[in-house]
């Protein structure tokens, strides 16, 4: 970027300090800030990102089902919950949208966990990691389920609170001031801020006098990221610090964090945001670079407590830089900075942590709405041990095989209001559907059927209705 402008962080710090925010948190963002204004791209290059070799495979982890049925009451599971649904019309937690038999993700992620606590005699607690945007509703979410803090021995918290930072303008690198929304003014400094905040909150230290060794970290957006057993043994037979989850990235995952290898062999993570401008063909060539980050992530908890010592609480984390309107409902307001790091970089920051290749139904992200069609259909199901899974069916004639495909025209479909009004009655079966492109408007009837590939294309702005009971065939 080459800025190198002679600007002082003391207006920053001002403000951060105005705002009571932890001295190691304005000390962090400080370091980030001076790279900013160095320049720094937070770009790593394809020459240090290397296509990885001898990724362990998940059937590398079937031996180890003992060893992670004695890990479990060591473990504590914690899910990244900062993200509101704003790019879906949602005002509200992501984790709060309803998606499965209604319930929403949170029931579902809560429910499994009171299973397993259920069935194998353990205690796991659940701890929701949250922003300022979403505590208070996930707090509320959390009083209908008393038991779920209730069944667990310790006292740790069901949530804590990340950081947030300030925004920095990009024509002037100052701290931002909005005055038509304050709290627009702040922004989370990405999901890699749990290390501090465990540090800071002294919730690791919690963790570790509570006996508990080992800590899995997943998005509550997924519900494909529930506790696997196996995995775990696999983690703690093996003695690692940090284990990443990837699985076979698609053309759907081409904007993804890729798994990479550096020049001195330790892996290590790329997004997007850290890729040089010319290199980004390559960045999404899934060829090239097979592997996706899940952000389904095992961290050894004295591992990580001895890091953060030798680093005085700072992982140092690669920094991502990424551009934004201050106001992110209004894409025509002045732009910023807003400087962050992801939990899945810590993968580059521990000696000898590895990567574990994983079937697809281990990610089962809701990004957009197409995705959340898909898992609202009858091509998914909620299991007894309350497990959000493809149909069984699938992949037995005539049921295509892997999850259907649904592309929707975003100009008709981005928001979840828009969702509600197009299908009414409903998702139509998608079962024997292999994929499904919708262009243009269309309202969807009562027990529609979609089998094979089906492209439905309207040029016009008037809705096409499809009436009840139409089943729509592949046409090729």
């Amino acid at each position: 970027m080459g800025r190198n402008r002679a600007v002082s962080f003391a207006p920053v710090r001002e403000k951060m300090q105005r705002a009571g925010l932890d001295h190691l948190l304005i000390r962090s963002f400080e370091h980030y800030y001076a790279q900013l204004v160095a320049g720094a791209t937070g770009y790593i290059p394809g020459t240090d990102a290397r296509q990885p070799t001898d990724i362990a495979d998940r059937s590398a982890a079937v031996g180890h089902h003992a060893a992670g049925v004695d890990a479990l009451n060591r473990l504590v599971a914690v899910k990244l919950n900062g993200g509101l649904g704003a790019t879906m019309g949602l005002s509200g937690p992501r984790s709060l949208l309803v998606v499965k038999d209604g319930l929403r993700f949170f029931d579902i992620i809560v429910r499994h966990v009171l299973y397993l606590r259920q069935e194998m005699k353990a205690r796991l607690p659940l701890i929701f990691m949250n922003s300022y945007s979403t505590q208070s509703a996930t707090q509320e979410a959390l009083e209908a389920y008393p038991q779920l803090v209730q069944g667990a021995s310790g006292k740790l918290p069901a949530t804590f609170l990340q950081n947030k930072v300030p925004k920095i303008w990009q024509e002037t690198l100052a701290p931002v001031e909005w005055q038509e929304d304050p709290t627009k003014a702040w922004c989370p400094p990405g999901h890699g801020d749990i290390y501090l905040t465990l540090h800071t909150s002294r919730l690791l230290r919690q963790m570790l006098d509570q006996g508990y060794e080992y800590m899995f970290v997943s998005n509550a957006d997924n519900l494909g990221a529930t506790v696997d057993i196996d995995i775990l043994g696999f983690f703690a037979a093996r003695k690692l610090p940090f284990l990443m989850e990837v699985t076979a990235r698609t053309a759907a995952d081409c904007k993804g964090g890729h798994l990479a290898q550096s020049p001195d062999g330790r892996l290590l993570l790329r997004e997007i945001a850290q890729c040089p401008p010319e290199e980004i063909a390559q960045f999404q060539d899934i060829n090239r670079y097979r592997l996706f980050n899940t952000n389904n992530l095992w961290i050894h908890l004295p591992s990580l407590q001895k890091l953060l010592a030798e680093r005085d609480g700072f992982l140092d984390l690669p920094m991502i830089v990424n551009k934004k309107p201050v106001d992110p409902a209004r894409p025509d307001s002045p732009p910023v900075f807003q400087l962050e790091t992801a939990v899945g970089l810590a993968l580059s920051a521990f000696a000898g942590a590895q990567a574990i290749q994983v079937p697809r139904d281990r990610f089962l992200p809701v990004k957009r709405c197409n995705d959340l069609l898909a898992l609202r259909s009858d091509a998914y199901r909620l299991n007894h041990r309350q497990r959000v899974e493809l149909d069984p069916r699938r992949g037995t004639p005539p049921y295509p095989p892997g999850p259907p495909h649904v592309e929707l025209d975003d100009r008709y479909y981005q928001f979840i209001y828009q969702i509600e009004a197009r299908f009414p009655q409903g998702p139509p079966s998608l079962i024997g559907c292999r994929s499904l492109t919708v262009n243009g408007p269309h309202t969807f009837g009562a027990a529609i059927s979609v089998e094979g590939d089906v492209t439905l294309t309207n040029a016009t702005d008037t809705p096409v209705a499809i009436p009840d009971g139409r089943v729509l065939v592949d046409s090729g």
